[in-house]
């Protein structure tokens, strides 16, 4: 694993932790995927899920897709870690839901 992709799976956590805090919202199930195949295979597993996955939905409700998976892979540090249709349904589920996307 590389720096950056620890940083990534760091980050990760992180979005566990702060969700779990400021929204209520624990997803024991991301926390075990991120431990279990690191930050970024996680992050690529999750992205392709048809339909998005219940923690997108659950931070749209608590209005903090800025902790959302998608808005962290489209992170530009994170740019060479995902392919470019990666980074698009990323970006194109976050317009979808109204998050501002930064180019």
């Amino acid at each position: 694993m590389t720096d950056l992709e620890r940083q990534f799976t760091k980050d990760m956590i992180n979005i566990y932790t702060t969700a779990k805090r400021e929204c209520c919202y624990q997803a024991n199930r991301f926390l075990q995927l991120v431990d279990e195949k690191g930050g970024v295979s996680a992050a690529k597993q999750l992205i392709h899920k048809p339909g998005g996955t219940e923690g997108f939905a659950a931070l749209w409700e608590h209005h903090r897709l800025d902790l959302s998976v998608e808005a962290h892979v489209l992170k530009p540090e994170y740019k060479t870690l995902f392919t470019e249709e990666e980074r698009k349904i990323c970006k194109e589920r976050l317009l979808d839901f109204g998050f501002h996307v930064e180019e």
